[in-house]
């Protein structure tokens, strides 16, 4: 991988951001109000609806902009990728859309839901390991020996600029620029995106990202100054359970984000329940990460007029799990 300064990375990702292909397959999501959740905070909050998304979750805009950009002779050979799920289907649905050959490789820990939908858009699944990285290193593995083109979930530089074309959404259905952008972290991709972007064009904007306690890579590696790997991760939000974060989102990170918040998985299934409550939709853990960061946030600031965004990342939760959402969100 290419050696950025921080300058660098975000110039050229603003460039791959605003010339990205993405629109072939996404669409642009709404940005509502959410009424509930603006009474109870004390400010204008908008929920930016990437739930809504074909595969519902923003991870088809960083496949597709990857894929797209492959040389012909490439395409050809197909793709390969490691993911807990919401990647997959974007490869998955990009790959059939350019009608390019795609493995995913998955951990056996992944909620059905995703393997269904991942077998349903055509895609070879493999089920290795118990996370993350154990199905990443297979994958590795697997396209080396077929000479695969490996699409990377978050540390490749098409793929953050495909997630980053989100920031330049909110651009222009915000009245102005908000007061704070919340952004749900794993390996960091969509953060990044998102702060090379709103950090160059409004950069009066606080780019908030949020992790579970549980797998908070990116906080601990701000911390340390480095990048740090975890020993374990929760799984709970499982499209965030991810021990080591991208190369590229920390480098983005060091200079382009305002600070890490952390919660605990109550206060996500909390969040769920307020999402619900004003959507009528039903997000998954790692899609209501943003929210439960805004709220904690919140907790420790004074609300003003300009809106306070959250990013919906996902909304691919098997419904076994709805009745301890349900449970924990009271304690949240």
């Amino acid at each position: 991988m290419a050696s950025w300064t921080p300058r660098e990375l975000v110039e050229r990702l603003l460039r791959e951001i605003l010339t990205s292909r993405v629109y072939d397959v996404a669409r642009e999501t709404p940005l509502e109000t959410a009424t509930g959740l603006s009474s109870r905070v004390g400010a204008p909050v908008l929920l930016k609806r990437e739930d809504l998304q074909p595969v519902f979750s923003f991870k088809l805009r960083g496949a597709y902009n990857k894929i797209a950009q492959l040389e012909p002779e490439r395409r050809a050979r197909g793709v390969v990728c490691a993911s807990a799920g919401n990647h997959a289907q974007g490869v998955a649905y990009a790959a059939r859309a350019l009608d390019v050959p795609a493995l995913v490789v998955m951990p056996r820990t992944t909620p059905e839901i995703k393997v269904r939908a991942v077998r349903r858009l055509g895609a070879e699944i493999m089920l290795v390991g118990d996370d993350y990285a154990s199905a990443q290193q297979h994958a590795e593995q697997v396209g080396a020996e077929r000479a695969l083109e490996l699409v990377h979930p978050f540390d490749d530089l098409f793929v953050v600029a495909g997630q980053g074309t989100v920031a330049d959404e909110l651009r222009r259905q915000c009245h102005g620029p908000p007061g704070a952008v919340f952004v749900p972290v794993g390996g960091g991709g969509l953060l990044a995106g998102v702060a090379a972007y709103l950090k160059t064009l409004m950069p009066s904007v606080r780019v908030i990202g949020v992790e579970p306690a549980e797998s908070d890579a990116m906080y601990q590696s701000l911390a340390a100054g480095h990048r740090v790997t975890l020993d374990h991760v929760g799984l709970f939000a499982d499209g965030t359970a991810v021990t080591r974060v991208g190369e590229l989102a920390f480098t983005v990170a060091t200079s382009h984000v305002d600070e890490i918040v952390r919660v605990s998985n109550d206060e996500i299934c909390a969040a769920i329940k307020d999402v619900f409550d004003d959507t009528r939709s039903v997000v998954e853990p790692a899609g209501a990460l943003a929210v439960a960061g805004l709220k904690r946030w919140m907790a420790t600031h004074e609300g003003g007029e300009r809106p306070l965004v959250a990013i919906l990342s996902g909304a691919n939760m098997n419904f076994d799990r709805l009745r301890f959402v349900a449970e924990r969100a009271e304690l949240g």
